[in-house]
């Protein structure tokens, strides 16, 4: 795993998973810790997410969040309505927040989503500036 700062644990995510998709949150945490070595990652046991940033602060600096649902796994995006999605695959209404339904780990490790993936992680580091030192 990348040198991330990492606040909880991801094993609390995998346990609410259903079975079937464990594989897909550890590709997803996998796409993550490949796009951005230094992310800190943040775990809400209550609500079943993980989430990413360049500093610990959720709404300022994550770009993105693992959550469990009961038949997908959601890669949700914090600021995902400003991001540019040429493949179309971002859902969701929001003011700010969207999300990638994924529901296998073909679908996790398709270049669109990575593609997506570094333009948040782009984004955030771009609004919120420099890194805090670890």
């Amino acid at each position: 795993m990348a040198s991330g700062t990492i606040h909880g644990k991801f094993a609390d995510v995998l346990a609410a998973a259903p079975p079937g998709l464990r594989p897909v949150c550890r590709a997803l945490r996998k796409l993550i810790a490949a796009n951005d070595r230094d992310f800190v990652e943040v775990v809400w046991r209550k609500q079943q997410i993980a989430s990413y940033g360049v500093g610990p602060r959720k709404m300022s600096e994550h770009y993105a969040y693992i959550g469990v649902q009961s038949s997908h796994v959601n890669l949700g995006f914090y600021h995902g309505s400003a991001l540019a999605d040429p493949a179309g695959l971002l859902e969701g209404t929001g003011r700010r927040l969207r999300h990638v339904k994924v529901r296998s780990v073909a679908a996790a490790l398709a270049a669109a989503l990575a593609a997506l993936l570094r333009r948040a992680i782009a984004d955030r580091e771009r609004h919120a500036g420099a890194r805090p030192a670890p």
